[in-house]
């Protein structure tokens, strides 16, 4: 009985952490979502901006595969950057590659600081140290998941 509690009681604080894990996902996203809307943004948006801005030139394959998605989608999503005249596709050899417009960097500029500065200000309550144990711990839980 005693083995059986103290699993209990294992599980039990992993259900509780995730479900913690979960509501403060939810409210960085909301936060996050927020502030995208300011500059006419959805989430995946950003994320495209973000990745592309960072990288420049990525094809949308390997931009598929950095936000976890389908190419259909990234098509979609690419289509309405190309509209808004934020993202350009440049023929490399067979592949398009991806670039920020000079509108784009502008707005990459702009937004990836203030959604940096908004992810560290929601973290603040944690001391810095506290928020690097966070990470490892975090990283440690990543790597350990098998799927």
């Amino acid at each position: 009985m005693t083995h059986r509690r103290r699993h209990s009681g294992v599980r039990q604080t992993a259900v509780l952490a995730w479900m913690r894990l979960a509501r403060i996902f939810q409210k960085v996203d909301t936060a996050s979502a927020q502030m995208f809307r300011a500059h006419q943004l959805s989430t995946a948006q950003f994320d495209a901006l973000a990745q592309i801005g960072a990288a420049g030139g990525i094809t949308q394959q390997e931009l598929a595969n950095a936000l976890l998605v389908t190419k259909g989608n990234i098509s979609q999503l690419i289509v309405r950057l190309e509209q808004q005249g934020i993202v350009t596709r440049r023929q490399s050899g067979r592949t398009n590659c991806l670039f920020l417009t000079e509108r784009g960097q502008a707005l990459f500029n702009a937004v990836v600081p203030q959604q940096e500065a908004l992810i560290a200000e929601l973290f603040s309550p944690l001391s810095p140290e506290e928020q690097r144990q966070l990470l490892v711990l975090l990283r440690k839980l990543d790597h350990g998941l098998v799927r």
